[in-house]
């Protein structure tokens, strides 16, 4: 069964995926990540991560194929979505209306996981401002994914997370600086 690491992070979600991403071994399950950033900005911060992490990170790609030891960062201004061809996991990465307000969004990632067969996933839900991924997040847990959301106090704003724990979307919620054990405690 394939895993698979999706996380979703807007104010404060550059520092947050930092701490996250530094403990991530080279192997790590493929990860897909999005953060709300304004044009351009995500493909600076995946160079910069990808210099600093011993993961490899890239700003994704329409046809990029899910593998391990990779991390992808949707494009600002483009929902990513992952769906299964031929046998494999591959990245969407295309142009719509904005949802929550935002583009990319979490809950595009999110949804489009939860409509996945054979994958076994963890979502998370970082620090930010708004509602976006509580949706998606709850309809992967709803289909069988481990979901995680960081805690208030760890947060910059906690309105993501607060949705997402509100609505039944995040099984446990936990402090930043444990967010990557827990999920590798998930997705080994």
């Amino acid at each position: 069964m394939q895993k698979l690491i999706a996380i979703g992070a807007s104010t404060g979600g550059v520092e947050a995926l930092e701490k996250i991403l530094t403990d991530f071994p080279a192997n790590i399950a493929p990860t897909i990540i999005v953060v709300h950033m304004p044009l351009g900005f995500t493909h600076l911060l995946a160079k910069r991560l990808d210099a600093r992490m011993a993961p490899r990170i890239k700003e994704a790609e329409s046809g990029d194929v899910l593998e391990r030891g990779v991390i992808l960062i949707a494009p600002a201004g483009q929902h990513m979505k992952i769906v299964q061809k031929l046998g494999k996991y591959v990245v969407e990465c295309f142009v719509g209306p904005k949802v929550q307000c935002v583009i990319p969004s979490a809950d595009v990632l999110f949804e489009s996981i939860s409509e996945l067969s054979g994958v076994n996933s963890v979502g998370v839900i970082l620090t930010g401002l708004g509602a976006d991924g509580a949706a998606g997040l709850l309809k992967m847990r709803n289909n069988g994914a481990q979901t995680i959301g960081q805690d208030k106090a760890s947060c910059v704003i906690y309105g993501m997370p607060k949705v997402a724990f509100e609505c039944g979307a995040v099984q446990v919620q936990v402090p930043l600086e444990q967010i990557a054990s827990k999920i590798l405690s998930l997705s080994v």
